[in-house]
């Protein structure tokens, strides 16, 4: 027996999450035994579960990793993907921000609070975010302030007020910094006008000065300064709802947010990608799919609707958040857009590289979708094509491929504003470069288009 503690949850000396036999357990240790008790008899576990607001678990006789400090071991339900905060759109981490307020009032009346506020408690499952940490909970200390008030501001507020009123490629600041974003940072990067806005001021740009004020002394020495009523601290989670609520993105402006209202399809072209597409995906039936520059989730979808769990991928930050806009109305369950950026996709970090995981390790999907992608790749990040296909077999044995040529108004596009120095970028080096690692099984001209798509099967 063989047992791998997951390395994102090593921190918590509550417990631990860990894998035998590929299957996922927590290990609850003897310290956090009390607090565990009274998340379950004062019926927070069942009000939360039965909301959809926390992973459900079941208690189940298996040996612990580490007997010694164990109270029991978990079985949480399965999560079909890992992502972090730095992969979500917008209203994706506005919604994960809005949970964990949620989550702290509903302990809060029960008389337990969040112990802490990490966006890496937070998953989206069945298209909606869910905290994942059963050990998040502790018993509320009359009197105390949140003392993970300032984990939340740094997670949450702090990237949403700078994506919202400075840029919202500012949320890749978390790639670099896992605690979250340094109040004080924050506060110098906001415009001078976000002080009139009496949430940011109070709980970005005052709590940064005080935060700077009091560094050095203790926790404790803090905590005994100040008192907090329960409904004092209702109340700022309240104000931290109504400053989250406020801000707004719109996504507007940027290069491919509205691709497919300005491609050159027809709609029979339209049309037929997508009946080639379905046709591709019935004969492959796939289990999970990963959508490749899906762009707002259009060919997503087919997958989807197919009953297939879709991971779907985009660089551009206004098509991943059309696409979470157009899920969470639908109320899609089997569709997790998420912003990737495939020429750069997320890296190993935090201790010993091993706290984040790389796109690849987080799943096996069964089959890729590549549906105008290639050319981005190739001409826009000047990949060989080679690489490309390489690539694309590491991750699945099935891909669904689209082929662009130089023609396409697309295509003309990337091509505008530098030399064509992509000879081997034609039909003929497309199947050469990618008959290295697959055989096509099929290759069907779009209607009323120049372009190909494909279904290949790696070799």
């Amino acid at each position: 027996m063989v047992d791998q503690k997951v390395s994102a949850s090593f921190r918590d000396p509550s417990g631990f999450v860990f894998t035998r036999h590929k299957q996922l357990y927590r290990q609850v240790n003897k310290s956090y035994q009390a607090d565990y008790e009274l998340l379950n008899e004062t019926g927070l576990y069942a009000e939360l579960t039965s909301a959809g607001l926390l992973v459900p678990h079941k208690e189940v006789s298996v040996a612990p990793a580490e007997k010694s400090l164990a109270y029991k071991v978990l079985q949480p339900e399965h999560i079909q993907f890992i992502s972090y905060a730095y992969e979500w759109s917008f209203s994706q981490l506005k919604d994960a921000a809005l949970l964990t307020l949620d989550l702290q009032k509903r302990a809060l009346a029960r008389g337990l609070w969040l112990k802490d506020a990490t966006s890496a408690n937070i998953q989206f499952h069945r298209g909606r975010p869910i905290l994942i940490d059963s050990l998040s909970f502790e018993a509320y200390p009359e009197g105390q302030p949140w003392t993970a008030y300032r984990q939340f501001c740094q997670h949450f507020l702090a990237p949403l007020a700078l994506m919202a009123l400075v840029d919202v490629r500012l949320s890749q600041m978390l790639r670099t910094q896992l605690d979250g974003i340094d109040l004080e940072l924050c506060s110098r990067l906001l415009p001078s006008g976000s002080r009139f806005n009496f949430g940011l001021l109070l709980h970005i740009h005052l709590h940064a000065s005080a935060q700077k004020r009091y560094a050095g002394r203790s926790t404790r020495e803090a905590a005994t300064r100040a008192s907090v009523s329960k409904m004092a601290l209702l109340g700022m989670v309240d104000q931290l709802e109504r400053t989250i609520a406020k801000l707004q993105w719109k996504p507007v402006g940027s290069a491919w947010g509205n691709y497919y209202a300005e491609t050159n399809y027809s709609n029979a072209a339209e049309a037929h990608k997508g009946k080639l597409v379905e046709t591709y995906l019935k004969k492959i039936k796939p289990k999970a799919v990963w959508d490749l520059g899906a762009n707002n989730g259009l060919y997503s979808r087919i997958a989807a609707r197919l009953g297939t769990f879709t991971v779907s991928q985009d660089y551009d930050p206004a098509a991943v958040e059309q696409n979470y806009l157009h899920a969470r109305a639908e109320h899609e369950t089997n569709l997790h857009p998420l912003l990737i950026d495939l020429a750069n996709p997320s890296p190993a970090l935090g201790w010993a590289n091993q706290e984040r995981e790389v796109l690849s390790q987080r799943g096996a999907p069964d089959a890729l979708m590549a549906l105008a992608l290639v050319h981005h790749l190739a001409i826009g990040n000047n990949l060989p094509l080679e690489r490309i296909a390489e690539f694309f077999a590491s991750l699945a044995p099935w891909v669904i491929i689209e082929f662009v040529p130089k023609s396409d108004s697309q295509v003309n596009r990337l091509l505008a504003s530098r030399k064509d120095i992509f000879d081997d970028y034609t039909l003929e080096g497309f199947t050469k470069a990618f008959s290295k690692t697959f055989k096509i099984e099929t290759q069907s001209p779009i209607a009323e288009s120049e372009r190909t798509l494909f279904l290949l099967k790696r070799k």
